[in-house]
C-alpha cells in the first residue's frame, strides 16, 4: 500500500511540474510568487517547486524514510533533558 501511494504521489508531483502553465492560465497568477520568484513566470516556478516537493515527500514515504526525517527535524524541539 505504501508503494502504491508513493507512486500516486510521484504522478501527482509530475503532473504539477508538467502542467504548471495550465494551472497558471486557468487559476491565475500568485502575487507573492511573481514578486519573490521572478518578475515573469514566478507562479510557474512556484508550481514546479511544489511538484518537486510532492515528489520528494512521496519518495520518502514510499521507502519509509519520512518518519526518520520528521523525527530528525522536530526532535530537538521536544528534547526533555534539563540543561546543566
Amino acid at each position: 500500500m505504501r508503494f502504491f501511494l508513493g507512486l500516486i504521489g510521484i504522478a501527482a508531483g509530475f503532473l504539477l511540474i508538467w502542467q504548471a502553465n495550465w494551472i497558471v492560465v486557468n487559476f491565475g497568477k500568485t502575487a507573492w510568487a511573481e514578486m519573490h520568484l521572478g518578475t515573469e513566470g514566478g507562479s510557474r516556478i512556484m508550481w514546479k517547486l511544489i511538484g518537486l516537493g510532492v515528489i520528494i515527500l512521496a519518495m520518502l514515504y514510499m521507502f519509509g524514510f519520512i518518519e526518520g526525517v520528521i523525527w530528525a527535524i522536530f526532535s530537538p524541539l521536544f528534547n526533555r533533558s534539563q540543561p546543566q
